[in-house]
């Protein structure tokens, strides 16, 4: 038996959930709409602006993460990197809605990418250590899903303030520049002190970190070896890609159906609450069954679930109305468990494969996380693009051809019922580390 961890350290890890949730959630969902509809950026060089921050997110995940092995090692902690992450990111993240008067499409679109990119290495300080967290904080099993069951809750509660609130506050400040402007201050704030609250809160309770101080392009290389040396890693790390990849699509293509399939921009609060709030109610049970059945059976049950309501929102194609929300919510069913389980297991694949190396993975790991959501938006913006979808800016709503409008719901249902499919495939071959009798990695000077 390992002992439990107090309250205030789960709740303090918990809390970086609100910086990362709420920056995973909001550009995915805002900005490829702002580009498109509110500084009349063409969809196809809007495709540019969202991909490039987050290819160079992946190219510097896995060094951030062998970084935070070398700190993790010495007195200095992984926390170094968090907290020059947080103080960092809420600064890059308003700078990406606050585009001056004036600008061309070409050049707000360049703004926004400049900024774009700041923020996201901010990110990456922060969430790469972050995910290397719990493996350095216990070594219980059933304690892993604990903790992490208390961060996917309070990341569904940052979500829904993030995801929902973030919109209706730009909608209640007027909308155009001025309302997205006002949003991201308000967003920043939130997500600066949530991250705070996690480098404080957890200072306490780290074991060290077995040292391998390896360098940038050592770490970068151990994170791919492990990737091509440790089945269960590789598998899982594959699993949660494609679902990244679910996810992203259909976060960005909600609030295109709010506007042109549902009607009503508003109705993006409501679609978006349907998804996230249920993980409010359902996490504890999520994780009663994890505890009788096992994180991998529950991770298979919630993907089959999401799959098969989002393939449901099919018939938006035909019927647009009320019935999408209750389809929705009990997709929101099922994400909770597509959030928890994976980042559950991986504590138990990192300890299996060495805790010196969870820098590395848990930097490969953000790489795969930011590649699925980065795509999301690039799969939607290219079949707008290519099916003529026109662009415009603030208070004016172009009619758009038919292919435009079935592509949108396509990519709200079938898309991502098809991508989570595919990622059960891969599932069928994941074997828990534990079960099979992996033996954690021994701790030099701490405890076994």
């Amino acid at each position: 038996m390992h002992p439990r961890l107090p309250r205030s350290a789960v709740a303090g890890y918990a809390a970086g959930s609100v910086g990362t949730g709420g920056f995973s959630t909001l550009p995915g969902l805002v900005l490829a709409y702002y580009l498109t509809d509110t500084l009349a950026v063409p969809a196809l060089l809007a495709t540019v602006v969202v991909v490039l921050p987050k290819v160079w997110d992946v190219l510097i995940d896995p060094l951030v993460g062998a970084v935070s092995d070398r700190d993790a090692a010495s007195h200095v902690g992984r926390r170094r990197l968090m907290l020059a992450g947080a103080l960092t990111l809420p600064v890059g993240f308003v700078g990406m809605f606050a585009t001056p008067d004036g600008l061309g499409p070409a050049a707000a679109g360049l703004w926004v990418l400049v900024f774009f990119v700041l923020a996201t290495t901010s990110f990456s300080c922060f969430q790469v250590p972050y995910i290397a967290l719990p493996a350095d904080l216990t070594q219980g099993y059933d304690e892993r899903t604990r903790v992490m069951a208390w961060r996917i809750a309070v990341l569904a509660l940052a979500i829904l303030l993030v995801g929902a609130g973030g919109p209706a506050l730009r909608d209640a400040a007027g909308g155009g520049r001025p309302g997205y402007l006002v949003m991201a201050l308000g967003i920043a704030a939130l997500l600066l002190a949530g991250m705070l609250a996690t480098v404080v809160a957890t200072r306490p309770h780290l074991r060290r970190t077995p040292s391998t101080s390896p360098g940038a392009v050592a770490g970068y290389r151990e994170g791919l070896v492990v990737w091509r040396e440790v089945t269960a890693y590789r598998v899982l790390l594959s699993v949660f890609v494609l679902q990244a990849l679910a996810t992203g699509v259909m976060l960005a293509a909600a609030q295109y159906v709010a506007a042109y399939t549902l009607g009503d921009e508003g109705a993006l609060t409501l679609l978006f609450a349907a998804l996230v709030a249920p993980a409010l109610l359902v996490m504890p049970l999520w994780a009663r069954y994890a505890a009788s059945r096992g994180k991998p059976a529950g991770l298979g049950l919630a993907s089959a679930i999401f799959a098969a309501a989002s393939l449901a929102l099919v018939g938006l194609l035909w019927l647009p109305g009320w019935w999408v929300y209750p389809v929705v919510g009990v997709a929101g069913v099922a994400y909770a468990g597509m959030q928890l389980f994976p980042l559950a297991m991986l504590p138990d694949v990192v300890t299996a494969a060495g805790r010196a190396r969870g820098g590395a993975m848990s930097g490969l790991w953000t790489a795969g996380e930011t590649s699925g959501l980065a795509l999301g938006p690039v799969v939607l913006l290219l079949l707008l693009g290519a099916t003529g979808f026109r662009s415009s800016t603030a208070g004016e709503q172009l009619a758009q051809p038919a292919a435009a409008g079935v592509a949108i719901v396509l990519a709200f249902s079938v898309v991502p019922a098809l991508l989570v499919a595919a990622s059960l495939l891969v599932l069928r071959r994941y074997t828990d580390p534990v079960s099979a009798g992996a033996v954690p990695d021994p701790i030099p000077g701490g405890p076994p």
